[in-house]
Formats: C-alpha cells, structure tokens, sequence
C-alpha cells in the first residue's frame, strides 16, 4: 500500500508537470507562440526531489500546494471551452490524484506516538 501511494504520488506530480509546461507552451496556450503561464509548473519541482525520495515531510507540504493547482483546474474548467477546458479536467484528475496519494502516503508512514 505504501509502495503504491509512493507510485502513484511520484507520477501524478511528474504527469503534471508535463501536462502544465505543454498545455501553455504547445497545446493550447493563452498567447499564441507560448505562454508564460507556463512558470506555474515550476512551483511543483519544489517537492519532486522529496516525493521521489520518499520524504514524508515534503509529502505533507505538498498537499497543500497541490490545492492551487486543483483550484485553477477547476476555474479553467468552468470559464473556458474547447482544448483548455479538457486540460483543465486533466489538471484537475491529476491533482486529486496526487492529493490522495500523498495523504495516503503521509498517514501509512507515520510513527505511532509511545505512551508516557
């Protein structure tokens, strides 16, 4: 169970990075050419040496973090059509995701409080 929340934590954060620098740089950006909406990928390369290592502290940062991006998946979702809206449910599946595998990993992980 662990191992699988490592797993799918791990891949989550990388899917949405990829998924963040494409959809503003190629797939549907705000400007044509590229946008630097794109930046907001970098925030989420904080916790990847973490979550990839397997640190539970960065686990439990980082799903706070992670509701930005969930936020924005669902605005985008609501306010925009065509490509974007579509990415946005990506943004959005891809976050919960994530979210759920790290709380999953943080409460797995965690040592049980001795008795005084």
């Amino acid at each position: 169970m662990i191992r699988a929340a490592y797993l799918a934590s791990g891949a989550s954060l990388v899917a949405l990075i990829l998924l963040c620098l494409s959809w503003e740089l190629w797939l549907a950006p705000l400007r044509p050419g590229g946008s630097l909406l794109a930046l907001k990928a970098l925030p989420l390369a904080l916790p990847l040496a973490g979550i990839l290592a397997g640190r539970r502290y960065t686990y439990q940062w980082s799903s706070m973090l992670i509701l930005f991006y969930f936020a924005e998946g669902v605005a985008r979702a609501w306010s925009e059509r065509g490509d974007s809206q579509w990415l946005a449910a990506a943004e959005i599946t891809l976050s919960s995701v994530f979210f759920a595998s790290v709380v999953a990993y943080a409460r797995l992980t965690r040592t049980t409080a001795s008795p005084r």
